[in-house]
């Protein structure tokens, strides 16, 4: 996956944590707050209980006041008690409908609560029939107990479901909350995590960038000089030329001119064999000119013939032992490949008679099934680095020789490297050949 796709995941992935850890917040803090209203409910319910046991426990002071005293204010105070039971009765049924079981137990407390009243009312119409009935009010008084004693249990079971609710929801929505707050801390870990590699991945794709560019840079830099050069090596050739054929072949022609003005005015026939001499030797020049600048084998015999004629003439003029192992099937490389490995050979072999100060070379040339290597070697004096340090591109001595061929080879989607020996340098170019690339060129 390429660095800026995995950068976006990251990023997105970080995007997605924060968004699920606001949902968990979003839902926790529901959740806390629900907890709270059941809370509060509990309370309610628990408040509604008093309210029914204080108005029953009025109830029964008023009752008891008024048997005692016999005062009308007692029984004022006991119908505005009964006025308040229906209500609070109602009230607990309301806080408790969502709660089967505490429906049950608001049942058993309505019945009991009634039938504890209809026991009061029976206690003050006795009291007002018979103020003296002593007995009859015991009795009721009997009666009663059983009834505040269930009453008092159905209340104290009432609260204790409550509190149980409360307990394991409180702990329910604890627990949430330790979810989602451990769920929180790792969601954002997480998502500092990612940025961090969104980060670096950015980094590391703005750092690649900046080589890149860096390397373009020095690329054209290097490009600019290669051209400098080039073009000064091309004034430098034409003036070479220049000089070989005013120096050589103007020579010769002007003798040859010479010798026929002689001949014209003198009718000697030595005159004329000089002349004709002086012809076939610049015949000769202009043919080796013609060799040096593109040999004619190349395109008519292939690279092998082309590169065995100038071995031989280079080693006769340059004194250098060269040994060479050419195969005889390389007629079918295409033309762009012989030129570009014919260069090759003429630069090195250059640079070997220029610095190295070897007296024998090796050349060969593997034609494999998808490529073609041509190894150049000298055996110079001279140490790995000083070999390296006397062909290198930046300086006089050898121009642009081998940044020209690396160029060549990077043309033809091949390479050029050098491997230092003991003694001397190795250079070897590679160059891919197809199939039918090779078939193209034969036809």
């Amino acid at each position: 996956m390429p660095p800026r796709k995995k950068a976006q995941l990251a990023f997105a992935s970080a995007l997605l944590l924060l968004f699920l850890s606001g949902l968990a917040t979003y839902f926790a803090t529901r959740s806390l707050i629900a907890s709270e209203r059941w809370v509060i409910h509990t309370h309610e319910v628990q408040a509604a209980i008093g309210n029914i046991d204080s108005a029953i426990s009025r109830a029964g002071r008023a009752r008891s006041g008024y048997i005692l005293d016999g005062q009308e204010d007692f029984l004022s105070q006991f119908d505005a008690a009964l006025l308040e039971i229906p209500p609070a009765l109602q009230n607990l049924r309301e806080l408790t409908k969502d709660n089967p079981d505490q429906q049950k137990l608001w049942s058993r407390l309505e019945d009991v609560t009634n039938r504890r009243l209809s026991l009061f009312r029976v206690s003050i119409r006795l009291h007002k029939g018979n103020a003296d009935d002593a007995q009859a009010q015991a009795d009721l008084a009997r009666q009663g107990l059983p009834l505040s004693a269930e009453m008092t249990s159905i209340t104290r079971d009432m609260r204790e479901n409550e509190h149980r609710l409360l307990d394991t929801r409180e702990k329910n929505s604890h627990r949430l909350l330790i979810m989602t707050v451990v769920t929180l801390v790792v969601a954002f870990v997480l998502a500092l995590e990612l940025f961090a590699v969104n980060y670096r991945l950015l980094s590391a794709e703005l750092t690649a960038r900046e080589q890149a560019e860096q390397t373009v840079r020095d690329s054209e830099e290097s490009l600019r000089r290669l051209t400098g050069r080039l073009l000064q090596l091309q004034d430098a050739e034409r003036r070479k030329f220049s000089r070989e054929l005013h120096d050589s072949l103007g020579q010769y022609l002007a003798g040859a001119k010479m010798n026929l003005e002689m001949f014209a005015a003198q009718h000697n026939d030595a005159f004329l064999a000089e002349a004709i001499k002086s012809l076939d030797q610049a015949m000769v020049e202009t043919r080796t000119i013609s060799h040096l600048l593109h040999p004619p084998l190349l395109d008519e015999a292939g690279f092998s013939s082309a590169a065995k004629w100038y071995l031989e003439g280079f080693g006769q003029r340059s004194g250098i032992n060269v040994q060479f192992t050419l195969p005889d099937n390389v007629g079918s490389l295409p033309k762009p490949v012989a030129l570009g490995l014919f260069r090759v050979l003429q630069e090195s072999l250059t640079n070997i008679h220029r610095h190295s100060g070897s007296l024998r070379a090796e050349v060969t040339l593997e034609l494999l099934t998808d490529r073609v290597i041509l190894k150049v070697r000298d055996f110079g004096k001279g140490s790995a680095q000083e070999i390296l340090s006397s062909i290198r591109t930046n300086g006089t001595r050898s121009g642009v020789g081998l940044a020209g061929m690396k160029e060549r080879m990077r043309d033809l989607g091949g390479q050029l490297t050098m491997q230092p020996c003991t003694p001397g340098m190795l250079i070897l170019a590679t160059v891919p050949v197809s199939k039918t690339a090779e078939t193209t060129a034969a036809d």
